[in-house]
């Protein structure tokens, strides 16, 4: 009987119309957790072969254009990749508030700044010349589009995927470190200024950050200082996040003479947790309907808006500025699927019962994003 179920699971799954399409019994069909592994094995491949033919051109030119704005971006490989892919190395040039010929100039030298042991190494060109270069509203969909073409097209791992940037590169890492933070493996800050960006969003990214002693522009070398002891501050309280990697540079300006490459070995010790225990979303200006295992509607997605979450065995509690309609994203590395979850909102029941698997869901999260390692296999849409 198991085998003839994965058989129709696997019938029920089809290509209609030249588009994706799951028949309606299968997308109401109640999941074990072999066949939701099945169905998430099926439709992830599915999805990236989708992406293969509709991004292929955006990889043979790299550039990318959305919403009347292009990221065009230089590449290099080092080494072989590993049996898991090659990792993904995201790193953002400086200048900003230029001509463009000056921003052009930051973005060849980022290209040959740093040489990872591993991985494919991507120097992007901002999309504008603006002071806030990579922190604009429309760099993180680009980056999430960026991320999926080389996990499609290149086989890259989407659980080693680092982030950094030098100067205002590295104010952009202070900004989309911690609202992207479900996309990281790892993030380095080079030389940049942090401006208003919080660190909440930092409790399952391991950070690392690098200042030269003498760089006194826009006081950087102090507000480094002062945000790596924040970070100290944060990981006290919360020993199972924050982990992070500081360094002042004594005697150094604001070029740090390569000595911030450190951080490449560093972060390559670190690997993506795509489903942590607990979670601390912290909303910047430019908000995210999704983070980690919780999402959100996008009325309900506001500047300003903390919301913890926490799991222990079959409990999951949340807390803070709690939307009245709130999405559990769910996953066996989470909860125990077959047995029931029990949760709280500020200390009161909002659940209790059975969530289950289904492949409405796993199609659902993959078209949002095509991330099989994030891919939620049930949900749970609270209204309390």
């Amino acid at each position: 009987m198991h085998k003839l179920r994965l058989v129709r699971l696997a019938l029920a799954i089809t290509l209609a119309a030249g588009s994706f399409h799951l028949s309606a019994r299968a997308a109401e069909s109640h999941l074990n957790r072999g066949e939701a592994a099945m169905a998430l094995h099926t439709l992830s491949n599915e999805r990236l072969a989708q992406l293969r033919t509709e991004r292929a051109a955006e990889m043979q030119t790299n550039q990318l254009t959305l919403a009347g704005k292009t990221l065009r971006w230089e590449e290099r490989v080092f080494g072989e990749a590993p049996p898991g892919g090659h990792s993904l190395w995201i790193s953002m040039h400086g200048g900003g508030n230029a001509r463009p010929a000056v921003n052009d100039r930051q973005w060849q030298n980022q290209i040959s700044l740093y040489k990872p042991d591993e991985g494919i190494y991507v120097a992007p060109r901002a999309p504008t010349d603006t002071w806030n270069l990579w922190h604009e509203a429309h760099i993180d969909p680009m980056f999430d589009r960026l991320i999926e073409n080389y996990v499609a097209l290149r086989r890259v791992n989407p659980d080693r995927v680092y982030l950094m940037g030098y100067s205002a590169g590295g104010d952009g890492v202070w900004q989309l470190a911690p609202r992207m933070a479900d996309r990281w493996a790892a993030a380095a800050m080079m030389a940049g200024h942090p401006n208003e960006a919080s660190l909440l969003g930092l409790r399952n990214l391991p950070f690392a950050l690098f200042v030269g002693g003498n760089d006194s522009a826009y006081r950087r070398n102090e507000v480094v200082a002062e945000r790596a002891k924040e970070l100290d501050r944060l990981q006290e309280a919360d020993p199972g996040g924050y982990e992070h990697f500081a360094r002042v540079y004594e005697g150094l300006p604001h070029w740090m003479n390569r000595k911030d490459a450190e951080a490449l070995p560093w972060m390559m010790r670190h690997t993506r947790n795509p489903w942590p225990k607990k979670v601390v979303w912290f909303q910047d200006d430019v908000t995210h309907t999704r983070f980690y295992w919780l999402a959100v509607p996008v009325e309900e997605a506001k500047a300003g808006r903390k919301i913890v979450g926490e799991i222990t065995g079959q409990t999951v509690k949340l807390s803070g500025e709690v939307p009245q309609r709130i999405i559990l994203r769910l996953h066996d590395a989470l909860v125990d699927l077959d047995k029931p979850v029990v949760v709280f909102v500020e200390g009161r029941e909002a659940f209790s019962g059975r969530v289950q698997r289904r492949a409405e869901v796993i199609r659902e999260s993959l078209w949002q994003r095509a991330d099989p390692k994030s891919a939620a296999t049930a949900k749970l849409i609270l209204e309390w």
